[in-house]
């Protein structure tokens, strides 16, 4: 049996899988099963240890290998497991002798301790798996940083993750030439705290900087597209990119998490209420057609009703379109789970109000919409993708992969629509 993965929580997890895929395919392993682990939230811990025993139940005779954030943090919880065989580290499962010792016969799982994670913190360097076209026909992902040097007081993943390293410009244009050349339409800049890229380098370039290379450097690619940034660490560069690069997609997903300044000093978030609100303006004035997706964190501890009003009040001060609503829960170790927590019941039913604020955004972003022209890149024969990333639904096929134009007809509150 050839190695399945499943994969749990962010993209760069799903990148991550497509890299382990490609170092297991060249080592030959066989009758593997890979959980590759998210840490963000305790809900994400369970579910992955639910998937492990699912997967033992289904199949009784492989070996189980547990890897990703949650294996890092929480190494011996997992190695506790009756179904796991082995537990990997971020650092460990990206290294080529570690899948090559996975192949080997007899089994080397027994041979081995059951936990191989190293200190993730002194891990220095990114750049060793980069692969080439993780994504859809369409689209593309590249990782250009990892880690994290921050420390907010309800985040595990620096812990996961480490600190903040970064791929050299030269060799993420040499990857986009590679993938453009390959026929992808579209690119995502992809990594765990975008805006801290180039911060160990030398110069110590920013994230506009490297934006504006690749765009000189490979001018036949159509469209690139960055994922989440903190706001407050967008660069003057970055925002000239915004403002004058038409292949630089209007849509940015933003790190806010909260819109009240208590709650964000307590999160030791970097920014304020008016920083976040300045922030989306600005980006508006420089691209009007902007759109804007954000994280937020319902009922952080000591978050009251008029805190939380605070963070539901920005979503329309912001214009935020493309919500990530994330109902709190405490992580051990994390400075945010010694302090006093709202009660589950309540966190729910802000979480649930704020998911209903970002569903009524996007109705009024997609009903805009109609009669407008747009450029679709199509993920599949009837359904493609706005510049603002918008879902558009087709009547009729298209091709795969390619960039259409097409006038939007309708809207039925989640995805626009086009009739021919």
């Amino acid at each position: 049996m050839t190695p399945r993965f499943t994969t749990l929580g962010c993209r760069l997890n799903a990148f991550e899988t497509e890299a382990m895929k490609a170092l297991a395919a060249e080592a030959g392993v066989e009758d593997v099963l890979v959980v590759n682990t998210c840490a963000v939230t305790a809900e994400a811990v369970r579910k992955a240890r639910q998937d492990i025993r699912r997967l033992r139940r289904d199949n009784p005779r492989a070996r189980i290998v547990v890897t990703g954030c949650a294996a890092q943090t929480e190494p011996d919880r997992f190695a506790a497991m009756a179904e796991v065989d082995l537990v990997l580290g971020n650092a460990e499962k990206m290294r080529a002798e570690t899948w090559s010792a996975l192949a080997r016969e007899p089994d080397f799982i027994g041979e081995t301790e059951k936990v191989q994670v190293d200190d993730i913190m002194s891990v220095t360097e990114t750049a060793g798996h980069l692969i080439d076209g993780f994504g859809t026909r369409s689209r593309a992902y590249v990782q250009i940083q990892n880690g994290c040097d921050h420390r907010c007081t309800f985040c595990i993943i620096p812990f996961g993750r480490g600190n903040s390293r970064s791929v050299p410009a030269g060799v993420v244009v040499a990857q986009i030439r590679r993938l453009v050349a390959r026929g992808y339409n579209e690119v995502v800049l992809t990594g765990v705290d975008l805006t801290s890229w180039g911060a160990d380098l030398p110069a110590q370039p920013r994230l506009g900087d490297l934006v504006g290379r690749i765009l000189r450097l490979v001018p036949e690619l159509p469209r690139l597209r960055i994922s989440s940034i903190d706001s407050i660490e967008a660069d003057p560069a970055l925002m000239r990119a915004l403002a004058e690069e038409a292949r630089l997609m209007p849509h940015l997903h933003l790190s806010l998490q909260a819109g009240d300044d208590m709650i964000l000093k307590r999160m030791k978030r970097r920014h304020t209420r008016a920083d976040a609100i300045a922030f989306c303006r600005e980006a508006r004035r420089l691209r009007p057609e902007i759109t804007f997706g954000a994280d937020i964190i319902a009922g952080f501890p000591t978050e009251t009703e008029p805190m939380f009003e605070n963070s539901l009040r920005l979503v329309a001060e912001c214009d935020l379109t493309w919500l990530h609503v994330f109902p709190y829960s405490p992580r051990p170790g994390t400075p945010a789970a010694r302090m006093p927590q709202v009660a589950g019941g309540t966190v729910r039913e802000r979480a649930a109000r704020l998911r209903a604020a970002g569903e009524a955004q996007v109705v009024r972003h997609l009903a805009a919409q109609i009669g407008k022209s747009h450029n679709i890149l199509m993920e599949s024969p009837r359904m493609g993708r706005t510049e603002q990333f918008a879902e558009v639904e087709f009547s009729t096929d298209r091709p795969e992969g390619k960039i259409v134009s097409a006038v939007i007809a309708g809207q039925d509150g989640a995805r626009l629509q086009v009739r021919e």
